[in-house]
């Protein structure tokens, strides 16, 4: 027993010794150079630009998922919600929604179980851009019976002026047509408040002296607040973008609320605004071109 016991030893101090002489030693993966730089900075320079990183993943994540015209989770908001209390349902259609079938959506459209009352229709961008569809859009509409209107996206890119006039040039509102409506949501940062404020103020003014009634005031509700909130404004009958929430925030006074831009409908293809308008039928035809 004493002799193997010493065998045995022997064997386990020659592999013992054996193992250390063939193993290599461990190389160490020599760092890139960014790593190398990035070690080099400050630690609040690496503080400083992981919170810059953070900051823009935020921004990135909420006008996508959370801004009222970005990409949403039908699973965290759910199928679209419809205001309750209101009966007089309408849309805002552009190229987007494609060639509309306006006899299926004359036919089978509806909105909670309500037939869509008003169509209102892109027409102009800026003082050279006139939507695609436009003509054809504002013709069908009068011809299947809806009450239309027509809008113009407000830019930043020329004067309010020259917007005015195109959008005069290319749309011949008719008796019996919703008033022109101003569609604003962005202010260029190179402009003060007063001088954006007054711009838009212009181009009301304009459309009202060409077509004898007050045009409408469309933009989100934090838009509003922020940079549209002047009394002068309220003479404007408002239409409110306002998504996902049971009803209207805001404490003035308002006339139309798109409470999504995720509506589906016979006749046309993918999402569509749906809009609603806050009093009767017959005070929405008042409103009306009366010439």
């Amino acid at each position: 027993m004493a002799n193997k016991k010493t065998s045995n030893s022997h064997k386990r101090s020659q592999t013992g010794t054996g193992m250390r002489r063939l193993a290599s030693p461990v190389r160490r993966k020599k760092p890139s150079l960014a790593v190398r730089m990035l070690r080099r900075l400050p630690g609040w320079v690496r503080w400083a630009g992981g919170l810059c990183i953070a900051g823009l993943y935020v921004a990135f994540f909420y006008f996508i998922f959370v801004s009222s015209h970005g990409f949403r989770w039908r699973a965290l908001y759910g199928s679209v919600n419809y205001p309750v209390g209101y009966d007089i349902h309408g849309i805002d259609v552009s190229h987007y929604q494609g060639h509309i079938d306006w006899e299926l959506l004359r036919n089978q459209g509806r909105i909670d179980e309500c037939p869509i009352s008003f169509v209102i229709i892109k027409a102009t961008e800026g003082s050279t851009q006139t939507d695609q569809n436009f003509e054809r859009n504002y013709s069908m509409a009068r011809e299947y019976g809806f009450l239309r209107g027509a809008y113009h996206f407000y830019t930043t890119q020329s004067s309010a002026a020259d917007q005015a006039r195109f959008f005069f040039s290319k749309v011949k509102l008719e008796k019996g047509d919703l008033p022109p409506v101003l569609d604003v949501e962005k202010k260029p940062k190179r402009q003060d408040k007063e001088a954006f404020k007054q711009g838009v103020l212009q181009w009301l003014r304009m459309a009202e002296r060409y077509y004898g009634v007050k045009p409408i005031l469309y933009t989100n509700y934090k838009f509003k607040l922020e940079y549209l909130n002047d009394s002068i404004f309220n003479q404007y009958p408002y239409w409110i973008a306002h998504y996902y929430v049971d009803s209207v925030e805001y404490q003035g006074q308002w006339k139309f609320w798109q409470h999504t831009d995720e509506g589906q409908l016979p006749g046309i293809k993918g999402n569509v605004d749906f809009n609603i308008y806050n009093g009767s039928y017959y005070d929405l035809q008042q409103m009306a071109i009366k010439n």
